[in-house]
């Protein structure tokens, strides 16, 4: 233990001495280092080694990774452009082809629809020609019904004509004669 002690008092007193002999010189060294003189050439050697380190290490390891991202990433931009440039070619294709069977169907619609109102007026023609034919067939039927009941209208007239007059000269006092009568009848219905 005295030793310890001994060594502890030995180191003390050394570092009293150096602070009592290197206090002039601690004094001038009291600045920057890196702006002594003295030590620039130590310092401009290390500062290009380092400056030659960082360049080779950016230039062989960084800065190809970089460049083969920028490639990649230019290569997916290039890539992904065509694949829209294709993708537009064929919405506009599917497009072209959309108008085109739009127009065909509406084509088709038209030729369809004119096709059923051929059909439809070649029915109707059909069903008015044979509704006038009916017609004129019942007209006619009934023109002979009419011109029957006309013909025994004007003999049941002439009839009743007839018979009056009889019965109106036998009211008068008088003596009807048939053919007098007949032919007086006969005479204002001819007119």
């Amino acid at each position: 233990m005295a030793d310890t002690t001994h060594g502890a008092v030995n180191a003390a007193h050394g570092a009293a001495e150096a602070a009592a002999h290197g206090g002039g010189h601690a004094a001038e060294s009291a600045g920057m280092p890196q702006l002594e003189f003295s030590t620039f050439p130590n310092q401009i050697f290390w500062l290009i080694v380092a400056l030659v380190a960082i360049y080779l290490i950016l230039s062989r390891v960084a800065l190809p990774r970089i460049a083969a991202i920028l490639a990649e990433r230019q290569g997916t931009i290039t890539n992904d452009i065509a694949a829209a440039e294709e993708l537009k070619l064929k919405a506009q294709e599917a497009e072209a082809a959309y108008q085109k069977a739009l127009a065909d169907a509406r084509a088709e619609s038209a030729r369809i629809s004119a096709e059923a109102r051929a059909g439809i007026q070649a029915q109707l023609d059909d069903a008015i020609a044979k509704a006038d034919a009916e017609i004129a067939a019942k007209a006619a039927e009934s023109e002979a019904v009419i011109a029957e009941i006309r013909a025994g209208a004007v003999e049941s007239i002439e009839q009743v004509a007839k018979d009056t007059a009889a019965e109106l000269v036998a009211a008068l006092g008088g003596a009807a004669d048939e053919a007098a009568v007949n032919s007086a009848v006969s005479t204002q219905i001819k007119g």
